[in-house]
């Protein structure tokens, strides 16, 4: 039988690889289909870390996987829209079984290779697909090959990807993951702030913030979420208050969970 949610995010927790009051952040945030990626290279930690955040989704989310280069896009009915120029996708040409079209409110998409190379790999025109989705409502889980935030950023806006910045202010968190000291930690947590509007209707492009790191002040995690509480809380429904105790109540029931193993 495959763990409950609550006990593959615990395990990472029991083994350090976040701590309790991250993982309780993570819940409430992919509950609400903010989108996640975890940068690390392979073998970090990094697919375990990715399918415990799947696991957090919500209920009802449709997870579809995409099928790196055999990915034609052919249940999304938007494709075209967001730049995919083929008019028939090889499936449909070949009389192949398709998905039903996708609802980008209710679909969370899963690329885990997003923006390497190969056959398995979501790459070139395929990730800025994807990442376009996101303006129009699609979710996003997915996993890359780069050492961090900046990294990220600079291989989805290099060719042959080349989103835009707007485009790439709804990446929502970046997890990344390395192995520190021998095994796996998310060593920085980052929110990516989508543009917003000032009191006088002006579109404001915000940098991204940092929601945590390892080992800053010592032998754990430094917390900074704090600073962009009201965003957060706005993106689940709630308010502040409400975001900050429902936060701290999950992170102490994986602490219980923790405990007794």
């Amino acid at each position: 039988m495959d763990p409950s949610p609550v006990t593959r995010i615990a395990a990472l927790v029991g083994r350090g690889v976040l701590d309790a009051e991250l993982a309780g952040l993570l819940e409430l945030l992919l509950e609400a289909r903010v989108p996640a990626i975890v940068a690390g290279a392979p073998g970090t930690g990094r697919d375990a870390l990715l399918d415990a955040l799947l696991g957090l989704l919500p209920g009802d989310a449709r997870v579809m996987p995409l099928a790196g280069e055999a990915e034609e896009f052919e249940w999304m009915p938007e494709a075209i829209e967001l730049g995919w120029r083929r008019e028939r996708s090889v499936k449909l040409a070949l009389g192949r079984d398709t998905a039903p079209p996708a609802t980008p409110a209710a679909t969370v998409l899963l690329a885990r290779d997003l923006a390497g190379e190969g056959p398995e790999a979501t790459g070139g025109a395929r990730a800025r697909v994807t990442i376009r989705a996101l303006a129009i409502g699609y979710g996003l889980v997915a996993a890359m090959d780069a050492a961090d935030l900046e990294a990220v950023l600079n291989r989805l806006h290099a060719e042959p990807i080349a989103t835009d910045e707007d485009e790439r202010s709804r990446l929502g968190i970046v997890l990344a993951i390395g192995e520190p000291d021998g095994g796996s930690r998310v060593l920085a947590a980052h929110y990516v702030r989508p543009l917003a509007r000032d009191q006088h209707g002006h579109l404001q492009r915000l940098p991204p913030a940092v929601l945590a790191t390892w080992g800053g002040t010592g032998d754990r995690f430094d917390h900074f979420a704090w600073g962009v509480l009201p965003e957060l809380a706005a993106r689940t429904g709630r308010s502040p208050i409400e975001f900050e105790r429902e936060q701290a109540r999950r992170a102490g029931d994986l602490r219980t969970a923790v405990a007794h193993g």
